[in-house]
């Protein structure tokens, strides 16, 4: 499975964030493998970024 970005610059600042987000959450995200956190761990982490992004866009409108 290829995980390619549609906007290849976008790949750090996405890295970056999901990171602070993890951090944020308390989730103990790392770089590479993460086979030792739960779905709920890392659906928590996906879903605040969609939150986030979301509201953020919504207050730029």
């Amino acid at each position: 499975m290829s995980h390619k970005h549609l906007v290849q610059e976008a790949t750090e600042g996405l890295n970056t964030f999901k990171m602070e987000v993890a951090k944020e959450l308390n989730v103990p995200l790392s770089e590479g493998y993460n086979g030792n956190l739960t779905s709920k761990q890392c659906g928590s982490v996906g879903g605040e970024m969609v939150k986030q992004i979301i509201a953020d866009y919504e207050s730029n409108l």
